[in-house]
């Protein structure tokens, strides 16, 4: 079914807003896949903080420029599904990696990160790190590793003083009591 000029422009603007909007987006080849599949995926994807799309390549491009990011021509070819990414961009690639593990239909294009092209194994490599929190609480760790280091050292140097000095208190009571 053709879309009228008005759909397109109503499209186009829809495309911009949420371009403007996300962190990322990742492209993917849908061909073949059900209605029931997309639903699962967007799910998934909503739940990750995002958006899932089925769109319409030249009216993406058309937003792209609009938006004043790249046009990654070789990734808007065919029957294309694009992931929005609104909080984490890893967390949405990692969803529409592992969902194109277990759909073989579902193949990664690539996808944009700013105004940065990302090829297909840029994305499963961004796919592959770990979700925010786990890394948050890591570099906290690294933070707070040598401060307790250094509170242990402290700590211990004191220990040791107080032993010298409790040990010849002790030293001193001992004749004293035979």
């Amino acid at each position: 079914m053709a879309l009228t000029k008005e759909r397109k422009n109503e499209l186009v603007d829809v495309y911009t807003g949420l371009f403007e909007k996300c962190q990322g987006v990742i492209f993917a080849d849908n061909k073949g896949l059900s209605v029931a599949d997309l639903t699962q995926l967007r799910k998934k994807i909503r739940a990750a903080e995002g958006e899932c799309r089925i769109t319409k390549n030249r009216l993406v491009r058309i937003a792209l420029g609009k938006a004043k990011l790249p046009v990654p021509k070789e990734l808007l070819v065919g029957a294309t599904v694009a992931g929005f990414a609104y909080g984490n961009l890893p967390g949405v690639a990692k969803v529409i990696a592992d969902f194109a593990k277990d759909h073989e239909r579902l193949l990664v294009r690539g996808g944009l990160l700013g105004n940065t092209v990302l090829n297909a194994a840029q994305v499963k490599a961004l796919a592959e790190l770990p979700p925010l929190p786990v890394v948050r609480a890591q570099f906290l760790g690294l933070l707070s590793a040598p401060a307790t280091r250094i509170a242990g050292a402290v700590a211990s140097g004191v220990r040791q003083i107080v032993n010298v000095v409790k040990a010849y208190a002790d030293k001193d009571a001992a004749p004293a009591a035979a």
